[in-house]
């Protein structure tokens, strides 16, 4: 069994790993850590896991904390994995970080992102850097599987990256006319108490957001910069909208050349061939975040506006599932050598 701690257990991304490791077949918990509620059971936080998980929340500095793991989720903001990695890797545990920590290998790289989201550039462990790869399973898979260090992408840049690879690693694009249109559930806000989230200011309200410049858009232009093996640029525009659950993204772009969509959905299918969460749908399909929900799986409706030459992705995901908790386990999976949908090959709930 691979022995688990969940530390930042208490927030939506740490709840939402420990319901997935509850019913996964080859893991244990063995330790729940958090700054809220400490010597409370996680059952007393989340009252539906009484019964099937009761473990004690801890502090980080109790010694039963520092009990042998194999892997630590950390499902904590920015700086925080970053200062407590490598005595975990020390105790010969890996690790899986939620935050922008180790989503970057590079000082420099890493300095751009946090300069866009108004944090200290500087890395409190630059050296562990190298050791990283970046948890997008589809596009790394090899990576993951060697690395000690995963930082899992940001919701946002998983449904955009997906959404666009095969087209940008096909060249089918031109490179700056790529534009993102992105709505979130409410959820994506975190569970901390913040007046812009309350329900009256939430309730049939919807509104972009970071118009400046959003963290994410430095992993949607590294990754698709990295399929094209050129500087891409794109538009993002991030979106608030009343559900509490889901990502939609709008991706558009101009085609390099007339396509059709019969072709470009076959392309789609073939990239994607491999990858078990991803499902391909021609502009006739019905869905939406709906059919998502609760899942890992990612929708992507492949779509061509011939009249503008354009090219139009939808994609849909759940923000706390394929944005968050279900990418950090399909991430443990390949660590450990396990099949990439144990514990997650599921449907969702409709409605």
């Amino acid at each position: 069994m691979i022995r688990v701690k969940v530390v930042g257990a208490t927030g939506y991304g740490g709840v939402g790993i420990t319901e997935l490791l509850l019913q996964h077949p080859e893991a244990e918990l063995v330790a729940l850590v958090a700054r809220e509620d400490v010597g409370h059971p996680i059952s007393d936080v989340y009252p539906h896991l009484e019964g099937f998980c009761d473990l004690p929340i801890l502090a980080a500095d109790d010694e039963r904390a520092a009990e042998p793991a194999d892997l630590v989720f950390f499902a904590t903001p920015d700086k925080v994995g970053m200062t407590a990695a490598a005595d975990e890797l020390a105790r010969g545990a890996k690790v899986i970080d939620y935050s922008g920590d180790f989503r970057f290998t590079t000082v420099e790289a890493y300095a751009d992102y946090a300069t866009r989201i108004g944090k200290d550039p500087s890395h409190a462990a630059p050296e562990l850097l190298t050791r990283c790869a970046y948890g997008l399973a589809e596009l790394h898979r090899d990576a993951i599987r060697k690395a000690d260090i995963v930082g899992n992408p940001g919701c946002f840049a998983c449904s955009c990256i997906l959404g666009l690879a095969p087209a940008v690693k096909h060249d089918l694009l031109e490179p700056n006319s790529i534009i993102c249109d992105c709505k979130t559930g409410v959820s994506g806000g975190g569970k901390k108490v913040n007046p812009t989230f309350h329900f009256p200011a939430r309730y049939e309200q919807m509104n972009a957001y970071k118009l400046a410049g959003h963290q994410h858009v430095c992993e949607v232009e590294r990754e698709l910069g990295l399929l094209a093996g050129d500087e891409v640029k794109i538009t993002f525009t991030a979106q608030v909208v009343p559900t509490c659950r889901g990502i939609l993204s709008t991706l558009y772009g101009t085609l390099c050349r007339p396509m059709s969509e019969a072709d470009l959905v076959a392309l789609y299918r073939d990239f994607f061939k491999d990858s078990p969460f991803i499902r391909i749908y021609d502009s006739r399909a019905a869905i939406g975040t709906l059919h998502v929900r609760g899942t890992n799986f990612c929708n992507l409706v492949v779509s061509v506006d011939s009249r503008v030459n354009r090219l139009r992705i939808v994609a849909h995901i759940d923000n706390l599932m394929k944005g968050q908790a279900g990418s950090a386990l399909q991430n443990m999976n390949l660590m450990f050598g396990l099949p990439e949908t144990a514990g997650l090959n599921r449907p969702g709930i409709y409605p």
